[in-house]
């Protein structure tokens, strides 16, 4: 399977960019809210992930989730909980396991962004980022933890000692800021962000049927 294919397909093919950020829930949502409609479309998509960080000045301890969401959105903790239980709810909807607790945190996703882009490289993207939902989301990891990280670039497959010379050395940070500012520049300013056949913008987690929608859409147009 190519590095960026989520999906075996029996149909068209098509293009999916998606810009995430390992810290948003609605990101792996969305994502398989997407492979909801490419099953029920019979399409196949090269799924390529791109780098946004929704907090690039967290620092390296990391924040309360609670007090995080209370800090930058204003919501209460009625609120704020209320929230996490419409998320862990729509998440088991869609085989997510949301395990948010008192103790869950937000981190810098910095090492994660470039490990992601090694990845990409190494024809792991797309099940590393997956691997990394995980962690964080069910599995309550530090994902901003180096020896975590490294745990989970092992778990799919790739060399342990080449993603620690990257993560130690920062060499693709100024691959990940300059993929970062690309998008930026392009007007994105929130997550999830999927571009569909090079042309089509969706922001947010907009259910499978809207994708099945825009799916057979492009598909038309390809064929056309």
């Amino acid at each position: 399977m190519p590095d960026d294919t989520a999906t075996t397909p029996n149909g068209s093919v098509i293009e999916v960019d998606i810009v995430s950020d390992v810290m948003c829930p609605w990101c792996i949502i969305g994502f398989r809210q997407l492979e909801q409609a490419l099953g029920a479309t019979n399409t196949g998509a090269r799924i390529r992930w791109h780098p946004f960080e929704l907090n690039p000045a967290m620092g390296p301890e990391g924040q309360n989730l609670s007090e995080h969401i209370s800090q930058k959105y204003g919501a209460s903790p009625e609120q704020s909980a209320q929230n996490r239980a419409h998320i862990e709810t729509l998440g088991h909807s869609l085989g997510i396991t949301f395990a948010f607790g008192p103790d869950s945190r937000i981190v810098n996703s910095f090492g994660a962004h470039q490990l992601l882009d090694f990845a990409l490289s190494q024809g792991a993207q797309h099940p590393l980022k997956l691997a990394l939902f995980q962690a964080h989301f069910t599995d309550g990891k530090d994902v901003s933890n180096t020896a975590t990280l490294l745990d989970i670039a092992e778990s799919v497959g790739l060399d342990r000692n080449a993603a620690a010379q990257v993560l130690e050395s920062g060499a693709l940070a100024a691959s990940v800021r300059e993929k970062q500012k690309f998008w930026t520049d392009r007007g994105i300013s929130g997550v999830p962000s999927m571009v569909f056949g090079g042309k089509y913008l969706v922001t947010g987690a907009q259910g499978a049927k809207n994708y099945a929608e825009l799916l057979n859409k492009v598909v038309s147009e390809q064929a056309a």
